[in-house]
């Protein structure tokens, strides 16, 4: 539960001692058959008084080209009373790039330290919350940032390695040293090397990947707002999402050493990343997705629905590869951007990854492996459960669009109808301004919509469309976006923050220090009452219609390509009708390209697959007068997580 800022107060270290000892003679005195095995960790360690020091990994890499063996730097806060006593403790860790360059969180933080150079600060609120409870955390600053060496390679072997070496040192299988450049070791005796992972955007990513490692040890990983393959992160199927690549990410983090050393770092990121949009062998190294059958960890995965800066394909097509290989799994779904879950769901999110790390860490038979798979958010501040996601009754149905009355102004259904609709790229427009013209016959989009639905369609999962069109130009983009058609009050991701406002007042998560306060801006759902919502979209470069590397295109010819979807769960309620929007150019969200083309869209072979709880026959009971068509089968998604994941003979440690 959160404390009320005006009520917290800074415990001695006797008092604090004295709860522990208490705490510990509770645990220990009392007979088992009393109380049973312990469900919870409590905050019976000090704070103020537990061990903070810094050591330095060897990553077994020479990236910066200096002739030595890059380090990167390890910030350490662990209970001093378990560390008296000899037991050794899991941890929590974090590696990322932003601890100097940019901070974490709502508010920025970043790491500051002592004359000595020991952590004062960590950012967030893990090391307050949990090092009390008899965890250790551990920031780990990538090679290339903040006190590392080495450079930084977005998402490529040297992020990755930064933070496996890590995992590697914690299980001794690395060396570790006492500073940056000597000769000091430091061994990691102090822990048992069962760590989680856990982070927000890059650093998620890096938990991604490291998972896809199988590196022993490594028992959860808590990626939020992650990336699963860096290609999805900067382009969709050829089709420019950002005026930039991986070398400006880079040059954005790194430290002032790596600035002078790693020239030849920028230059690879840069050549491996052409603005073509073609798959090239960096991609490859950055696709975590091709790696997840090695991945031994669970994952306890979180992303706004409307993320629309690591765009939700990169949840989706991870969480299904996880299914194929049966991976144990948890997920939270937001109407929220690109937002943590500690600022849209405070109080249930600290309390939920309070005992998920209990039952990966430590053991703690909690019961959060029998709850629901999946919390989603339906309205601001209103979630919903499902035992498994998607739902096990979900099934990719195909949706037919079919033409219309007047132009660009089509239907959508069941059965398809031939013909063609033509439209011309508008870089100035959005899929806002189609979905807000959805039923009006304008040149730059072709628009169909069911009619309004008898019952509730909930779609639930990836999407793919289908496009069969012929553009009048050597180069076109496509567009195509899902939409809810009817009023709504939603968060407002298209807003400044992202879905919520940030307020003045406090709440507190843990314990503090003088130089590291657990106390943080409440923030509550910033809403918007909506006459459509964009629910799912997705993009390409028609060039890429036959392979991952584009070609230029033959005016007047046809040519066909699948565009995947973002991942949702979205229910389209009774009385509103969805909407399926093929256009050019997304404008904010994709490049144009050089030219403006007209395409023309033949209906009888375009589709689109949209994942649906029910299948076809929820659409025929939702939209009158359908008729079913067969089921397809059921989404990876759905498949069971194969049993704990734990090695025999073990016991949960019990602080």
């Amino acid at each position: 539960m959160p404390i009320p800022v005006r009520r917290t107060r800074f415990m001695t270290w006797r008092s604090l001692a004295t709860a522990a000892v208490a705490a510990l003679m509770a645990a220990f005195l009392v007979p088992v058959a009393a109380h049973g095995a312990p469900r919870e960790s409590a905050p019976v360690y000090s704070y103020e008084n537990a061990i903070r020091e810094s050591v330095w990994v060897d990553t077994g890499l020479d990236g910066d080209s200096d002739g030595r063996s890059d380090r990167v730097a390890v910030d350490i806060v662990r209970p001093r009373e378990l560390a008296r006593q000899g037991r050794k403790v899991p941890v929590i860790m974090d590696a990322s790039p932003y601890y100097s360059c940019c901070g974490r969180g709502n508010e920025s933080q970043v790491k500051t330290y002592d004359a000595n150079g020991h952590v004062v600060q960590m950012p967030l609120f893990y090391d307050n919350y949990f090092v009390p409870r008899g965890y250790a955390f551990v920031g780990v600053d990538l090679a290339g940032t903040n006190r590392s060496d080495g450079c930084v390679d977005v998402g490529g072997r040297s992020d990755i390695q930064s933070a496996k070496a890590v995992v590697d040192w914690l299980n001794g299988r690395a060396r570790g040293y006492t500073t940056r450049t000597g000769a000091a070791t430091a061994r990691a005796g102090w822990t048992n090397g069962r760590t989680g992972m856990i982070g927000k955007s890059w650093d998620g990513t890096i938990a991604n990947g490291v998972a896809a490692t199988g590196v022993k040890g490594l028992r959860t990983v808590v990626p939020i707002s992650a990336i699963s393959s860096w290609y999805d992160y900067y382009f969709a199927k050829g089709a420019p999402l950002y005026d930039s690549g991986p070398d400006w990410l880079s040059g954005y983090v790194d430290s002032p050493d790596a600035q002078a050393k790693c020239a030849a770092v920028q230059r690879k990121l840069v050549d491996g990343a052409p603005r073509t949009g073609d798959w090239t062998s960096l991609w490859t190294e950055r696709d975590y997705v091709k790696d997840a059958a090695k991945v031994k960890a669970s994952v306890f995965l979180v992303h706004g629905m409307q993320d629309l800066n690591v765009r939700t394909k990169n949840f989706g097509q991870w969480w299904d590869a996880l299914a194929k290989h049966g991976v144990e799994r948890k997920i939270w779904l937001s109407q929220t951007g690109h937002v943590d879950p500690f600022d849209f769901r405070r109080a249930a999110w600290v309390d939920t990854l309070h005992r998920w790390f209990d039952h990966e860490l430590l053991g703690y038979d909690n019961g959060i492996d029998h709850e629901p798979m999946a919390d989603i958010e339906r309205h601001p501040d209103q979630w919903t459960t499902s035992a498994v996601w998607p739902p096990r009754t979900t099934r990719a149905t195909i949706l037919r669009p079919g033409a219309g009355a007047l132009p660009g102004v089509g239907t959508l259904g069941l059965r398809g109808a031939s013909g063609t609709e033509t439209f011309t790229d508008d870089p100035k427009l959005s899929e806002t301004d189609w979905a807000a013209n959805v039923d009006r016959p304008t040149p730059d989009k072709a628009g169909f919509t069911t009619g309004p639905l008898t019952h509730d369609l909930r779609i639930s999962g990836s999407s793919r469309v289908t496009v069969t069109a012929t553009p009048t130009t050597s180069t076109a983009h496509l567009s195509a976006v899902l939409v809810d058609l009817g009023p709504d009050t939603i968060r407002d991701y298209a807003g400044s923050g992202e879905g919520i406002a940030t307020l003045a007042d406090r709440t507190c998560w843990g314990a503090s220090t003088a130089g590291d306060s657990s106390c943080y801006q409440v923030t509550e759902a910033a809403r918007t009452d909506v006459d459509y919502t964009v629910l799912s979209r997705g993009w390409a470069d028609l060039g890429d219609y036959a392979s991952d590397h584009g070609v230029p295109l033959t005016p007047g010819t046809a040519y066909t390509i699948t565009l995947d979807l973002a991942a949702t769960d979205h229910v389209v309620p009774k009385g509103h009708r969805l909407a399926l929007i093929v256009a050019g150019t997304d404008k904010d969200l994709i490049d144009p390209p050089s030219s403006t083309p007209t395409l023309a869209l033949d209906l009888a072979r375009t589709s689109a697959r949209v994942p649906l709880v029910g299948g076809a026959d929820a659409f025929s009971r939702a939209i009158a007068g359908s008729t079913a068509a067969p089921a397809a089968a059921v989404l990876d998604g759905v498949r069971d997580p194969r049993s704990a994941l734990r090695v025999p003979g073990e016991n949960p440690l019990i602080p």
